[in-house]
């Protein structure tokens, strides 16, 4: 039995996503494992990410020290959630995750996913347009898949009987060196604060999407 089997408590998928509600205030004392974390990042990164490059990069902040040292880069309005959840997965962008794309595929292709025509065809179509791509272009990409991944790890955490937020409100300029990270390289994109809440989440309303869909 896997770890994330284990520890997978909710597989009521509307339940998971319907009664998800984001969480600012945590209670201090659940701890969470670095297992159990790692197996909820390990689900989350089953997510879709632009041509497989999995564009991201974690960064678990779960101690006092290191808590501090993350506040630094982040807004005072968000020091109550950092403080209380049992830990924060901040998620970078890696600008540069075309650097093993052939590593990625030809697993695939060993794996007998793929025929050696269609591994070619990928490498020669999707790695160039990456090796020639802009940094504005590769920027916008690795937010693309960290925003997904994101997305999954919320509803990962709710499986694995945790609340969670995500959350911004950080100085983008300094966050990335912050957490000890290439500038030249990574990008911020967003924290997620995990642990079990403290108080009744806010529930609020959404828009009628009727008032934000065109057809054509």
């Amino acid at each position: 039995m896997s770890e994330a089997t284990k520890t997978m408590v909710n597989n009521d998928f509307s339940d998971v996503v319907f009664n998800r509600h984001s969480v600012r205030k945590f209670d201090p004392t659940v701890k969470i494992s670095r297992d159990e974390i790692q197996a909820m990042l390990t689900e989350a990164a089953k997510a879709p990410s632009a041509c497989n490059l999995q564009s991201w990069h974690f960064v678990v902040i779960d101690t006092p020290e290191a808590k501090e040292k993350f506040k630094k880069a982040v807004m005072p309005f968000n020091y109550p959630q950092v403080d209380s959840a049992s830990a924060i997965v901040f998620i970078a962008g890696d600008t540069q995750s075309h650097l093993v794309y052939r590593d990625v595929w030809n697993q695939v292709y060993q794996a007998g996913n793929i025929t050696k025509e269609r591994l070619d065809q990928i490498l020669g179509t999707f790695l160039p347009l990456y090796e020639k791509a802009t940094p504005e272009f590769l920027q916008l990409d690795a937010t693309m898949d960290c925003s997904i991944v994101g997305m999954q790890l919320l509803l990962m955490a709710r499986a694995h009987g945790y609340d969670a937020n995500a959350f911004s409100g950080i100085d983008f300029a300094n966050m990335i060196p912050t957490l000890g990270l290439d500038p030249k390289r990574y990008v911020p994109v967003m924290g997620v604060a995990i642990g079990k809440a403290a108080e009744e989440p806010l529930h609020t309303e959404r828009y009628a999407t009727t008032t934000q869909t065109e057809f054509l």
